[in-house]
């Protein structure tokens, strides 16, 4: 998605290939997916280097606001412009989330996003079409140009004093903690068998396990933990497929959207639950209006506790990543699931047989559900749900999230969730570092007058059932108050 441009050798900006394109756009105002586009982006630079400098073609923000179609779609990072529309498909993050910044001044999220910028500029220069007009702002005028401003400075700041970089030593403590509570549970089923005092203990191991290792790969799919994005990759792919059996690329597609567009309703999947719940201020009334009643959503808040959250894991989100696997014929992913079971199978088979093994593990994934469930729901749930409005990104991600209060307990309870905020503006530091731009962000918002959201770990639970109860009401009040058409 974003990408960022840095000069060359002779300073060109753009090549007489990329001004072609450009003049396609202007000419017909029709997504120019040229082939050129579509040749690997190392071959596209090199051939590139040599070729003289020409005069860039220039847009408006009027003009670049009209290119925010699934069929076209402009971006605009660091005053370039880039048409990605034609490689929108081969984006590792999905196509949805070049999608949703179509149109948009995509700087803030695509540095977000992207560990490395110098990287991702070999795909970005085939697509370079142009630059902003030099009287057009920085940023769409709706934004609060100061506040941008300072978030950039923020960001460079945390860059200057190395937030940006792992301890190596604090994840391979993590991943260990996984493998020996994995390998603790099958020493005691081998050791003391399979009764049913033991089989309850190694769940709670295996159940702590799971959470921790979701947490983990959380953290290597935003590529915060090594500096090659392919070893976070490869990690990612065997800690939540051969350790929990979901697929990475479906988790990064759906994951990736509600960081780009947090709240954003629909085009954050965490919050387009309909039609299992209503969530905001705005879907509720839009059922409630349009008469839909999958369920009765006046008892949603007792449906969550007692159903939803029980049934998140292995039923709602193990069912989304099969199908999405199946879908995409992701044959990789495929594979590193399959591990998980065929792993299952040979260590806890002897003892439990197949069915007991099955049993245990969607057992484990019960009691694992309701952890995650709220862990995930605390910091969003309560907070501002709104269709698109195009704000800054460091007002979306304030306003869209909140804090729990920092401890040992929560850190870990929670993989460092609990300073959400943190993570959304940063989603590549790496977690152990967010305690230390926290009062940065904190000072950042009281300069803005933005509110910086912390609570008790306690109250953020409560937090999810009065959110869902509240907009409950919103949704009965509609739905009675209109009569059917």
């Amino acid at each position: 998605m974003m990408f960022e441009e840095k000069p060359e050798g002779n300073g060109s900006l753009v090549d007489e290939n990329q001004l072609d394109l450009g003049a396609k756009h202007q000419a017909n105002r029709k997504p120019a997916a040229s082939g050129r586009a579509k040749l690997p982006a190392r071959q596209e630079a090199n051939a590139k280097c040599g070729l003289p400098r020409k005069s860039i073609s220039m847009y408006t923000w009027q003009e670049i606001q009209r290119h925010n179609q699934e069929t076209d779609q402009w971006l605009v990072i660091n005053r370039k412009v880039y048409d990605v529309t034609g490689w929108a498909d081969r984006h590792p993050g999905g196509r949805l989330v070049l999608n949703h910044c179509a149109g948009e001044d995509a700087t803030d999220v695509f540095r977000a996003m992207h560990p490395d910028p110098d990287i991702v500029q070999l795909y970005l220069k085939p697509l370079l079409i142009g630059e902003l007009a030099p009287k057009e702002p920085n940023q769409e005028r709706n934004k609060n140009s100061q506040l941008v401003e300072d978030f950039q400075e923020l960001r460079r700041t945390s860059e200057t004093l190395n937030m940006f970089n792992a301890n190596l030593g604090f994840f391979f403590l993590h991943l260990a903690q996984v493998l020996i509570l994995e390998a603790l549970a099958w020493v005691i089923v081998w050791h003391f068998g399979s009764g049913w005092l033991i089989t309850i203990l190694i769940s709670f191991l295996l159940t702590v396990a799971q959470a921790q290792g979701l947490f983990l790969q959380h953290d290597m799919g935003h590529l915060s933990i090594f500096k090659k994005s392919k070893w976070n990759r490869l990690m990612q792919v065997f800690v939540i497929g051969h350790l929990k059996g979901l697929s990475a690329k479906w988790w990064n597609n759906r994951h990736f959207q509600h960081h780009v567009k947090t709240n954003i309703y629909p085009k954050d999947p965490d919050v387009d639950v309909g039609p299992f719940f209503v969530v905001g201020d705005l879907q509720p009334v839009k059922y409630g209006k349009n008469k839909v009643k999958h369920i009765d959503y006046e008892k949603q808040h007792l449906y969550f506790c007692t159903v939803g959250a029980v049934l998140f894991m292995p039923v709602y989100l193990n069912l989304d990543s099969i199908r999405a696997m199946y879908c995409r014929r992701s044959w990789e992913d495929i594979a590193w699931v399959s591990s998980f079971y065929i792993r299952y199978f040979i260590t806890f088979g002897p003892f439990y047989g197949i069915f007991g093994t099955l049993v245990l593990i969607y057992l484990v994934k019960l009691l694992e559900s309701p952890w995650v469930a709220y862990v995930t729901q605390m910091s969003h749930i309560p907070m501002k749900i709104s269709i698109e409005e195009k704000q800054d990104w460091f007002s979306s991600q304030v306003l869209a999230t909140c804090n729990v209060e920092q401890s040992f307990f929560n850190d870990w309870f929670t993989g460092h969730l609990n300073l959400q905020i943190e993570h959304h503006l940063f989603p590549t530091m790496p977690r152990h570092n967010y305690h230390k731009v926290a009062p940065l962000v904190k000072s950042l918002c009281a300069k803005h007058g933005l509110p910086y959201v912390n609570k008790p770990i306690l109250k953020a639970f409560g937090d999810v059932i009065r959110a869902l109860k509240k907009s409950a009401a919103l949704w009965m009040d509609a739905y009675y108050s209109h009569p059917e058409t």
